[in-house]
């Protein structure tokens, strides 16, 4: 008797949970931001590009573990 087939691939599974790591990481970078704006909003146009760096950074890894979940299938 066969109760439930589960067809399909565990990659996205596993992206969907790799995804969290960069959604958190994506979080701090531009709280961390808001935080040293908040203290020295001087400081915001030096701190910008070191921003867009991090977030480029971050997403990176994201992109790529969706790129080895669809290559290591």
């Amino acid at each position: 008797m066969l109760l439930a087939e589960v067809n399909g691939s565990l990659s996205a599974i596993g992206y969907g949970l790799a995804a969290i790591g960069p959604g958190i990481g994506v979080g701090l970078v531009f709280a961390a931001y808001i935080q040293a704006t908040a203290r020295q909003p001087e400081s915001s146009k030096l701190t910008l590009p070191y921003v867009w760096i991090g977030f480029a950074l971050i997403e990176l890894l994201a992109l790529l573990g969706i790129a080895f979940g669809f290559v290591f299938k």
